[in-house]
């Protein structure tokens, strides 16, 4: 037996926090009888349907990587009506992106219809480092590298260690390349970062989102996942969320 929103979210038909929302405004069925308490436990022969339409329980996994451009939303639709990354990908199935990236921000983000690999990769303990190329506005010192790297405050929290470089200094324009390497997610993390350390992102692109990079895409295309390469996310978070 598995919680509703969970099988929902597994199949592919929604994110959980998407799923909770159905269920609470009565979208959802099961046995025929519409549930609205969030967490009620569900066996695999039971019959569920969003909307009056049943779940598809054959359903076949898909996995993409997608280069995002910039003013692209990272989500499966937008009520203003804007772009999104789902409209970029072509496939019947209903995916939608593993995390997002800003809507001003560029590189690599996962789309797919596995619900549960997507939950497990977006736990804080799964720990996946993601790699940021960031051009800021201003010199970086010394200080601020130590700063970055041990952790600064945002929001009243204070970010775990990461890996700093510094890839270029104009001194002309009084700008900085520098990659970053985080593991966690926090909403616009790598820019209140710099905020912290009072320099401001020009622009901002993830190079690396665990084992996987960019090789071989430009800006808006996208490529299915290879069967190693989803194997190695499980592995990767399989074994950071055994600790």
């Amino acid at each position: 037996m598995e919680r509703l929103q969970k099988v929902i979210a597994n199949y592919g038909y929604a994110s959980r926090r998407e799923a909770e929302k159905l269920i609470a405004s009565g979208q959802v069925k099961v046995n025929d009888v519409v549930v609205r308490e969030l967490g009620t436990k569900v066996s695999s022969s039971d019959i569920i349907q969003i909307n009056n339409v049943q779940i598809d329980k054959n359903i076949g996994y898909e996995y993409y990587l997608l280069y995002k451009p910039r003013g692209v939303i990272s989500s499966s639709k937008d009520e203003k009506g804007r772009k999104t990354v789902v409209d970029l990908i072509d496939t019947e199935s209903r995916i939608y992106p593993i995390g997002r990236l800003d809507y001003d921000t560029t590189g690599i983000i996962l789309l797919t219809n596995d619900g549960n690999l997507a939950n497990m990769l977006s736990l804080p303990k799964s720990n996946i480092d993601k790699t940021y190329i960031a051009k800021v506005d201003g010199i970086l010192k010394k200080e601020d590298i130590i700063k970055l790297k041990n952790g600064v405050i945002i929001d009243g929290y204070k970010t775990k260690k990461a890996k700093i470089k510094v890839k270029k200094i104009d001194k002309k324009n009084k700008t900085s390349i520098v990659e970053v390497t985080i593991h966690e997610g926090k909403n616009h993390q790598v820019k209140k970062m710099f905020e912290a350390i009072g320099l401001k992102v020009l622009k901002l692109k993830r190079e690396k989102y665990a084992n996987l990079d960019l090789t071989g895409l430009k800006v808006g295309d996208y490529r299915p996942l290879l069967i190693k390469e989803v194997k190695k996310l499980y592995s990767l978070v399989n074994n950071k969320n055994s600790y």
